[in-house]
């Protein structure tokens, strides 16, 4: 699926490059019920956040996956890898979960050269309102634009190279790895 951010404005100079995000899941996108106390899928939530952060970038948003990072499969990311490589955009954020981002970044990072590629996610949903998931779109955006050609995996206002970040689970943060 392809969305514009129909009845915004592009703020960018006149031929600024697209670019192009890429929804995979993870819980940037999970809602919740509230019956049965699950999390689960329905659509992504990158076209509204980019609304109610007044983006003013040429923005494609493609949904490629739906699905827990925990069960992403090598077959899913040699689909993101795929569609990476077929993208016209040499600029391009992906949406994915926490827990395997720096394994997709790795997957990525070794078959992809001259696009510049941020992934991001959320440690919280967006559907819950406190997420976090809003800032770190926000930073990846602007990573993207500011980077040179490479993979690389921003979260909370830092960014990291794909190949030097490790998720602290003690921290619930991101670090470099060496």
């Amino acid at each position: 699926m392809t969305s514009g951010l129909d009845g915004l404005r592009p703020f960018t100079a006149a031929g600024a490059p697209r670019v192009l995000v890429l929804a995979t899941g993870g819980t940037f996108d999970k809602e919740y019920d509230e019956l049965t106390g699950n999390l689960y899928f329905k659509e992504t939530h990158v076209v509204e956040m980019l609304r109610l952060g007044r983006c003013g970038l040429d923005i494609a948003v493609r949904t490629v996956l739906l699905v827990d990072s925990l069960e992403m499969t090598d077959a899913d990311r040699d689909i993101l890898l795929r569609t990476c490589l077929s993208a016209h955009e040499e600029r391009i954020v992906i949406t994915h979960g926490t827990d395997t981002i720096v394994e997709t970044a790795e997957v990525l990072g070794r078959g992809l050269s001259g696009k510049t590629v941020v992934l991001t996610g959320a440690m919280i949903p967006y559907a819950f309102g406190s997420s976090d998931g809003l800032f770190n779109l926000g930073s990846a955006l602007s990573f993207v634009q500011a980077l040179s050609p490479g993979v690389y995996v921003a979260m909370n206002g830092r960014c990291f190279p794909w190949d030097d970040c490790r998720k602290n689970r003690r921290l619930g943060a991101f670090e470099p790895a060496r």
